[in-house]
């Protein structure tokens, strides 16, 4: 198995530069793809913020800072994706666009070319069965922030080949990670518990049980969580929990993944959470 030296990413957002910086780090070279040259730019500008900080924290040096961006190339052209081992697709929590930007990397990727996912909830299966390459398409589910937190969760879908999967997880070891080996299925392991304990606080807050700030303590000091539900609510996006049960409540088809009306109705009123400004919490 040939090792994996050149990693394309689509998506230049909060989880693309995530992951990008990880890999930069580690000596990965990188392509990072996005729609627009602003957004390739934004992206390649947190990585370089987020670098500093490490610099402050005396974790890196600048010349280390240096190396890993200049290990970063960014694009908006998805030929520039042809040399690398590995793409892994980091846009956002939508079926149809991650359906659409398969297929164009099935089309023009050559053919040992592997292709992850960093869905959160969606099928790796399904994902995977839009392809010529079946076999070797896996998730690989990076967490928030991703320089940070050591976990990758490793989805294997139906036909993910023991060869794909010995690779990808080599290279989150590679990254510093730890990752755990998941079968395909809606939300995988920590979402698919994580989640759902959200939507609950969601219900605790709307049955007036206890205020934000009460249940949010009440977890945090009974339970160990270094942040409570609904501050995470509003860290994750208010939109993309709702849409990750949303996924859960279809695909099991089992009245205890319903979205709690709570969230649905601040979803409705643009309270996303941090990135709006408003959520549960005002920023």
């Amino acid at each position: 198995m040939s090792e994996i030296r050149k990693v394309g990413i689509v998506g230049a957002g909060t989880m693309g530069n995530g992951i990008a910086q990880a890999c930069a780090v580690s000596g990965i070279d990188v392509v990072m793809l996005d729609i627009s040259e602003a957004a390739v730019q934004k992206g390649v500008a947190t990585v370089a913020g987020s670098l500093d900080r490490l610099i402050k924290k005396e974790k890196i040096t600048a010349a280390d800072k240096d190396a890993a961006l200049a290990r970063i190339q960014g694009t908006t052209s998805y030929d520039d994706l042809k040399s690398a081992q590995l793409v892994i697709e980091a846009a956002t929590e939508n079926l149809e666009l991650k359906i659409k930007i398969l297929r164009q990397l099935d089309g023009m990727l050559p053919a040992d070319t592997l292709i992850a996912s960093n869905t959160s909830s969606i099928s790796i299966t399904q994902l995977a069965a839009v392809t010529g390459r079946a076999d070797r398409v896996i998730g690989m589910h990076f967490f928030n922030p991703v320089p940070m937190m050591a976990l990758v969760e490793i989805i294997r879908g139906l036909q993910t080949s023991d060869a794909t999967h010995e690779r990808v997880r080599d290279m989150a070891l590679k990254l510093g990670k730890s990752p755990i080996t998941v079968k395909n299925a809606p939300g995988f392991v920590v979402n698919r518990i994580l989640v759902p304990m959200i939507n609950e606080a969601f219900f605790v807050l709307a049955e007036g049980l206890a205020t934000a700030e009460d249940i949010d303590a009440g977890m945090k000091l009974g339970c160990n969580h270094p942040i409570g539900p609904l501050a995470l609510a509003d860290m994750i996006g208010l939109d993309v929990c709702l849409a990750v049960m949303n996924v859960y409540f279809a695909e099991f088809n089992d009245s205890k993944y319903r979205p709690c009306p709570l969230l649905k109705e601040m979803v409705a009123a643009g309270y996303l959470g941090r990135k709006s400004g408003r959520g549960v919490y005002a920023y």
